[in-house]
């Protein structure tokens, strides 16, 4: 029997198995213990010439057995080496799967996630004999990385679309067709809607397809749209080092996980990026290794819930264990059990460089049991600072967003991580004006700001986004006004075009004999700046004036 039709028919018995590591495993196998040459297989319905089936019942009893196969099936198939090539699919040549030294500008947006991608997408890219340029004009490749998180991120691609659309109709004839691709959530999101809207947009491909990116490119040569946003249940791009955008950098983004399985009812991430899985952490400890030889200063660990990370990729470490929540938690999918947990992993990063410092980011509060507050503590390289996204102060809206707590809990775990960390610093991120949010569910979130006093907030107003529950299930009933702006204050932009924000009271009007006026919308006022922030500008209103006339103030 052929090699492959043996492993064929192994492949039928196991049909509930992975059948890809079986089958691998068998043929493989197969070669290793047959004494024929490697275009026959040892098979009961055959005789075997040279007395090899005389003594097969020997040889089976010394070769491996079941436990081997299962053992070896749980491994995640080997990938082949850097100096390997892929065969090409039919339709190309392994030529036309090289970049032939065309230069490739990468444009990231969104979240350090996107940024890390970046460079995954850019590592593979390299291997494929791509180069890299920061300049658009001898881009002959445009990629941006995207975001969906909130339609204002979205927004921002179809307006840089709208920018490229003119740089790639002016593009000389004497040069190659340049081609643009969106990569990441937006075109795992929307998908069909990019290329039908924008035609010329050239390839998509979603979070867990940039190991396609050599394919899509040499389709799009061709003059066809090319995509891939298949979703996947095991790519965490273990095998492959991201390559750092900035050669003088000191700091580095380490990917160990990807997906989210929390589905909170506003959230997109589980359908742009797929569900739950993490990178083995041998893999992860190389990375962070090599990164401590480059001598590299700081590494934060990422993932759409870091703290959630498990690896399951070790049978021995699979026991049915259960996972230990912080106190007042629940989750939303039926409990894991087993895998080798973040903490174990913190402890092992921690100790490749005692003088690198160590970050994570983004947790979910549920994933924080003792031992990782202990290890925090305890280790000088691990930053004292948590982002603990709290969404909202009101249960009643924490609820409705499917978060797995109350106020209470997320008030209790505050206070049992500033025990266990003293002078820890703490941030989070909020959301207003979500769906059925009452005055007093926002006054709730103010009251929670005020009470633990982070030291970083990060403020969003809720963007519906399709597919969640509750694009589904829940109405976005909150009017824009009064969930967006303080019915107190009002907001303009000076000549620097940053905001201004002054409170709304009667003041002099100079250009009508210095009667008392409320400013309207076009109207020019005179506002002395009292306080600053990175973005925005506070102050109070002097007077209602005109350009001309105050000029006279200044």
């Amino acid at each position: 029997m052929h090699p492959l039709q043996c492993a064929l028919r192994a492949q039928r018995c196991l049909r509930r198995g992975p059948l890809a590591s079986v089958s691998w495993l068998l043929l493989r196998t197969c070669r290793a213990h047959s004494s024929v040459p490697n275009s026959a297989c040892p098979s009961p319905e055959r005789p075997q010439g040279d007395g090899v089936g005389k003594d097969f019942s020997s040889r089976l009893a010394t070769g491996p057995t079941f436990q081997d196969f299962l053992r070896s099936a749980s491994v995640p198939p080997e990938r082949p080496s850097s100096s390997e090539v892929e065969d090409p699919p039919p339709y190309l040549t392994a030529d036309e799967l090289l970049g032939g030294q065309r230069r490739v500008y990468l444009e990231t947006y969104g979240c350090q996630m996107n940024v890390n991608d970046t460079e995954i997408a850019w590592s593979i890219l390299q291997k494929s004999g791509y180069l890299r340029t920061n300049s658009l004009q001898e881009a002959d490749v445009i990629l941006l990385v995207t975001c969906s998180i909130r339609e204002k991120a979205e927004q921002t691609i179809w307006n840089r679309l709208h920018q490229l659309k003119s740089l790639k109709s002016k593009r000389l004839r004497s040069r190659v067709p340049l081609r643009i691709g969106i990569l990441g959530c937006m075109a795992e999101r929307l998908k069909e809607e990019i290329l039908n809207r924008e035609k010329m947009v050239d390839i998509l491909a979603g979070p867990d397809a940039y190991r396609d990116l050599p394919r899509l490119l040499a389709v799009a040569e061709s003059g066809q749209q090319a995509a891939n946003v298949l979703l996947s249940l095991d790519e965490t791009y273990a095998d492959v080092m991201p390559v750092q955008t900035s050669p003088s950098a000191t700091s580095a983004f380490v990917s160990i996980m990807r997906g989210c399985d929390n589905m909170c009812s506003y959230c997109i991430v589980p359908f742009t990026r797929g569900r739950e899985r993490s990178r083995p952490i041998a893999s992860i400890l190389e990375e962070v290794r090599k990164l401590s030889e480059q001598g590299l200063k700081e590494v934060t660990l990422l993932g759409q819930n870091v703290n959630s990370f498990r690896d399951n990729s070790e049978v021995q470490f699979n026991s049915a264990v259960s996972t230990n929540l912080s106190r007042g938690f629940s989750t939303n999918y039926k409990a894991k059990q087993g895998g080798l947990r973040f903490a174990h992993l913190l402890d092992q990063v921690s100790r490749i460089d005692p003088e690198m410092r160590i970050r994570f980011t983004s947790p979910h509060p549920k994933d924080f049991p003792d031992e990782v507050l202990q290890l925090i503590h305890e280790r000088d390289n691990i930053c004292k600072q948590i982002h603990l996204p709290a969404q909202s102060g009101s249960s009643r809206v924490l609820e409705a967003m499917r978060r797995g707590y109350s106020r209470e809990a997320y008030v209790e775990l505050i206070q049992h991580i500033r025990e266990s960390i003293p002078g820890v610093s703490l941030s989070s991120d909020f959301i207003a004006g979500f769906c059925g949010e009452m005055e007093e569910d926002h006054l709730q979130t103010v009251s929670l700001l005020r009470e633990v006093q982070y030291n970083i907030g990060f403020l969003f107003a809720y963007s519906m986004r399709q597919k969640t529950r509750a694009y589904h299930r829940l109405k976005d009933d909150i009017p824009e006004e009064p969930s967006k702006r303080s019915a107190t204050d009002l907001c303009g932009r000076n000549d620097g075009n940053l905001k201004v924000i002054f409170p709304d009271v009667e003041v002099e009007d100079v250009t009508n004999s210095g009667l008392r006026v409320r400013a309207q919308p076009g109207d020019y006022v005179l506002v002395k700046i009292t306080s600053a922030s990175s973005q925005t500008l506070k102050g109070h209103v002097l007077c209602k004036t005109t350009l001309k006339d105050s000029t006279a103030y200044c």
